[in-house]
């Protein structure tokens, strides 16, 4: 074990009883508009629900070489046995690839695109880092569910990261419906920090990215976000966007469709939230998994 901190804002897996905790941190950072790619009215839609869906963003030949490039990358790393490649709960089927960005000079360019990240420096207010990237893949038939969660119980925990500064973006390469297993969001529930139970084990990722057991909320804290707030399923053509905010509960269905849905997952976190020891108190996760520099 390591040095935990004494002045946590945001508690989590401390606790024999789960607690609902207001967000001490702003959700909009700049309100200023300094960009041409959203509205104010735009920006007051994320800061009121947590998330922002921007249908067709990108063009479909934008996309196609992106496609390319997945098919490549699960092909190359089909009987891979590396880190940063994920497999599917209870298969050997890949479900993520991390650290796309560092990896793949395709995928590094999508995460530097300037569009997203002049949005992304609107809503944060600064200038930005990545802090984590995947290409997600649900296969049509047996795609696996990713339960409820938000990211930033994690990131702070596991991860040392600070305050509630950073969003994610996911960049759909498959048309979404509203069966092959899409994002879901619960809106507003960003603006709540459910404190979870369970201390998690030593390399909890190792297990956690193919099905998350500790830093789950609970069935009852859920159902007062859901209540409050209701889930959408933001759902649109290949090339659409939706950037949400890291305490937003997120999670998505097994796709039991023929139709695949693929992403590409990238977090960005301002560079004036770096990632500090782990509130858990225990070792950071490797980077490949949350970038600390």
């Amino acid at each position: 074990m390591i040095t935990s901190h004494s002045n946590d804002l945001y508690p989590s897996r401390i606790y024999p009883q789960p607690k609902l905790l207001e967000r001490r941190d702003p959700v909009i950072y700049n309100r200023e508009i300094s960009q041409s790619e959203i509205s104010a009215e735009q920006l007051a839609f994320y800061e009121e629900n947590g998330y922002l869906f921007l249908d067709s963003f990108f063009e479909e030949a934008q996309i196609a070489v992106w496609k390319r490039e997945l098919a490549a990358i699960l092909e190359q790393n089909k009987t891979a046995a590396k880190p940063e490649v994920i497999r599917e709960p209870g298969g050997d089927e890949i479900r993520s690839v991390f650290a796309v960005h560092r990896d793949y000079p395709v995928f590094r360019q999508a995460a530097l695109q300037p569009r997203i990240q002049a949005v992304v420096r609107q809503i944060l207010g600064s200038e930005v880092y990545v802090h984590q990237s995947r290409i997600n893949v649900k296969k049509g038939f047996t795609g696996k569910e990713f339960y409820w969660h938000s990211d930033f119980e994690t990131w702070h925990a596991e991860d040392g990261m600070p305050r509630m500064r950073a969003l994610s973006c996911s960049i759909a390469l498959e048309d979404n419906n509203a069966n092959n297993g899409p994002l879901m969001v619960v809106p507003g529930s960003h603006r709540t920090f459910v404190s979870c139970v369970g201390q998690a084990p030593d390399d909890h990722y190792k297990s956690s990215l193919r099905r998350q057991e500790y830093g789950v909320p609970d069935q009852e804290s859920l159902k007062h976000l859901v209540e409050q707030g209701g889930i959408v399923a933001p759902t649109g053509k290949a090339g659409s966007i939706i950037l949400f905010d890291c305490n937003l509960m997120h999670g998505s269905n097994s796709n039991i469709t023929p139709y695949p849905r693929s992403n590409i997952f990238i977090v960005y976190n301002s560079v004036e939230n770096k990632l500090t020891v782990p509130y858990s108190g225990q070792q950071p996760r490797p980077d490949f998994i949350a970038t600390r520099s």
